[in-house]
């Protein structure tokens, strides 16, 4: 790979050209960066719902309270 100069003939900075290989993975891993966010976003709201739910929802479900219990008190990154 070339080395890639930071500065212009003139002094002033120039822009860095990533090889095209370098920002798909870039981009790859923002993706899955995103992706996790958008996962524990998800799991945080449904713990929420869920701890709203009163005995009735929670039998409509097959859910006992020990087991919303459980679920509530994971921390959003736990599945």
């Amino acid at each position: 790979m070339k080395a890639v100069s930071l500065a212009t003939p003139t002094g002033r900075s120039g822009h860095i050209v990533l090889p095209r290989t370098r920002r798909r993975a870039l981009r790859a891993g923002m993706n899955r960066i995103y992706a996790t966010l958008r996962e524990w976003r998800r799991r945080s709201r449904d713990r929420a719902e869920l701890a709203r739910f009163d005995e009735r929802m929670l039998r409509d479900i097959g859910v006992t309270p020990g087991d919303v219990l459980q679920e509530i008190n994971k921390p959003f990154w736990r599945r």
